[in-house]
């Protein structure tokens, strides 16, 4: 059972690669999620759906999101959950409790996202709770890291994100700008810098549209555009000069990195990003700031001309103007970085160790633990959603 809040995004992609891969190899998957676009996607891959009324934040309304969790849980009985991101993390835990194996994937850390005493009462559950997962998924070596740094005392394994090559591949960016209007006309040649993700304070879209007013003066017919929705949308547009464009949420991202010149991604934190990956498969050249899992996402060589501080407008409109005039370096670049993306991301290695993981759990999990929990719990006359089952044997703390 995959179980996730959010639905869109990054994670929503990771869900839905993982679905599509494990249907593949003969898995019986059930995804649990919010009712969304994304459950209509995973019902055609051939996924059993199960709608979960739940809120991205956590509050009042988390109670009834454990009970209704518990009841589905109760109904598809499955041998392993995989929750993915902070609040399924939560909700997942609390109902579960260790009786079946549990796989938390945070996608970036709660705490990272807060402030004051909301990131301490985070922090506090993300240690309490790890006895609750078997085993904790991080996609890069830095947000493990950041992991234990903080206290968290986890059985960890480490599987970097990955896309699918096939779906993001080089094309020509004049033919793809002919086909998309808002890029057609006069101005079709100009430089042009695209940004990819949620428009929310964790991507940085505000320090990017601070940062441009310094790439205009160095490369004034210089275009931006902003590719996907969120709640800064509207904040964002109020500070956009005209030469940015805002493309709204779309289906399908490729023909944007496709169009691009250069790829931005200008995050406060992120676990490792999949925007970056998706550009690089475009054979576009790219520049992130340097959180987690940024610096692991792209090739050793990259990291002078692509990587800077995080919330440093100067220094991202330095590495945006630089790469904009400088097509040689870019077109290498985006060469490296392609075969870079091949070798080290692709979706299906990430599948394959996802699976393993799987495996490792299962074969040292007692037979019919889900089974045996309620049988126990029905002969106690206790509520199902308290009871524990612990494994036959302990594994040690496991970093891959």
């Amino acid at each position: 059972m995959h179980l996730t809040q959010p639905v869109d995004g990054g994670v929503a992609r990771v869900v839905t690669d993982l679905v599509r891969a494990q249907l593949a190899d003969g898995f019986d998957v059930t995804a649990v999620c919010p009712d969304s676009a994304l459950t209509g996607h995973l019902r055609s891959l051939g996924a059993h759906v199960r709608h979960w009324r739940a809120t991205r934040s956590p509050g009042a309304s988390l109670v009834g999101e454990v009970r209704q969790l518990s009841g589905l849980l109760d109904e598809v009985r499955p041998d392993l959950l995989h929750a993915h991101s902070a609040k399924a993390g939560l909700a997942g835990r609390l109902a579960v409790r260790g009786r079946i194996p549990t796989v938390f994937q945070p996608h970036a850390w709660s705490f990272e996202a807060v402030d004051g005493p909301t990131a301490a009462l985070a922090l506090r559950w993300e240690r309490w709770a790890a006895r609750w997962a078997a085993r904790v998924v991080c996609v890069s070596e830095a947000e493990r890291a950041t992991g234990v740094h903080a206290g968290i005392t986890g059985r960890w394994t480490v599987v970097p994100n990955g896309i699918d090559p096939e779906r993001f591949r080089p094309a020509a960016a004049d033919t793809v700008r002919a086909g998309l209007a808002p890029l057609a006309g006069p101005r079709a040649q100009a430089p042009l810098a695209v940004c990819v993700g949620r428009l929310c304070r964790q991507k940085g879209q505000d320090v990017l549209l601070r940062a441009w007013n310094a790439v205009l003066r160095q490369v004034p017919d210089a275009r931006l555009v902003l590719v996907g929705d969120g709640p800064d949308r509207d904040r964002l547009r109020a500070a956009a000069p005209g030469s940015v464009l805002f493309a709204g949420a779309v289906a399908d991202a490729a023909p944007w990195y496709q169009a691009a010149d250069l790829v931005v991604l200008p995050s406060r934190w992120e676990g490792m990003a999949l925007a970056p990956l998706e550009a690089m498969a475009c054979g576009r050249p790219v520049v992130v700031t340097d959180v987690d899992g940024a610096r692991e996402s792209l090739p050793r060589s990259f990291a002078a001309p692509c990587v800077v501080p995080p919330e440093d407008p100067r220094a991202l409109a330095g590495a945006v103007a630089a790469l904009l005039l400088d097509p040689p370096l870019r077109t290498s670049l985006g060469d490296r970085g392609r075969r870079h993306v091949l070798s080290l991301h692709d979706v299906r290695h990430t599948a394959r160790a996802v699976a393993d993981v799987y495996r490792d759990l299962l074969g040292t999990w007692p037979a019919a633990t889900w089974a045996r929990a309620y049988r126990a719990a029905e002969d106690a006359g206790a509520d199902r959603t308290t009871q524990h089952v612990e494994p036959s044997e302990h594994r040690e703390s496991i970093h891959s």
